[in-house]
């Protein structure tokens, strides 16, 4: 909950809206982030919208709302929560999403059903390892997302393979995986990352060969 409550918000303080599903646990955790960043956040709930579910959510989803957020549903008025609803909204979550990111999930989890309707409509898929679920992602072709650097990669469409290396300088670290991507020229990697070439030519020297050869 701390790991997507730190990320919503880096990414609210930066004008990046947020998806999630406005559940207990991780689902609340990213849109508490969104509003501590100052930023906007959309729920996308497993009920009709104007079904405040779960309900000790209730205050957040009007804070949501009243800063700018949306409360939004699939389902008709006055649907209720059924265990099949919540199930259904993951396709709305991923197709709102340009960045499908999942920080902790068990193999049973939501959220994998979420990650495979973003990989199904050919957006981007980060995932942070150590979790069953996350790992299971990550050896099917998600991409790795370990800090506030990564996702700044992810959204600007260069997102870390889990074989890249990890850098602490984040335009080392964003050349880098450009360039572990398949990024085979100064231009290629401007467009890529949106950096700038004479901050792209002091960041080339700082990264091991081994990365240059991958590309």
């Amino acid at each position: 909950m701390d790991r997507a409550h730190a990320l919503a918000r880096h990414c609210a303080e930066r004008g990046i809206h947020v998806v999630s599903g406005g559940a207990l646990g991780i689902d609340g955790a990213a849109h508490r982030g969104a509003l501590a960043g100052r930023g906007t956040t959309t729920v996308v709930l497993g009920t009709g919208v104007d079904v405040l579910y779960p309900r000790r959510h209730a205050p957040m989803f009007r804070a949501i709302v009243a800063a700018g957020g949306g409360l939004v549903s699939m389902l008709p008025p006055g649907t209720g929560p059924r265990d099949h609803t919540f199930l259904q909204r993951n396709k709305l979550i991923a197709a709102l999403a340009d960045v499908t990111i999942v920080v902790e999930a068990s193999v049973a989890s939501g959220s994998l059903s979420t990650a495979a309707h973003a990989q199904k409509l050919g957006t981007i898929v980060v995932a942070w390892p150590g979790s069953a679920g996350c790992d299971r992602l990550l050896e099917t072709g998600a991409h790795v997302v370990e800090s506030a650097t990564d996702v700044d990669a992810a959204l600007a469409g260069s997102p870390r393979s889990p074989s890249a290396p990890v850098f602490d300088d984040p335009i080392v670290a964003r050349v880098a995986v450009a360039m572990a991507n398949g990024a085979t020229s100064v231009d290629a990697i401007a467009a890529a990352t949106q950096i700038p070439v004479r901050a792209i030519l002091r960041a080339i020297p700082l990264i091991p060969a081994s990365v240059v050869r991958k590309s």
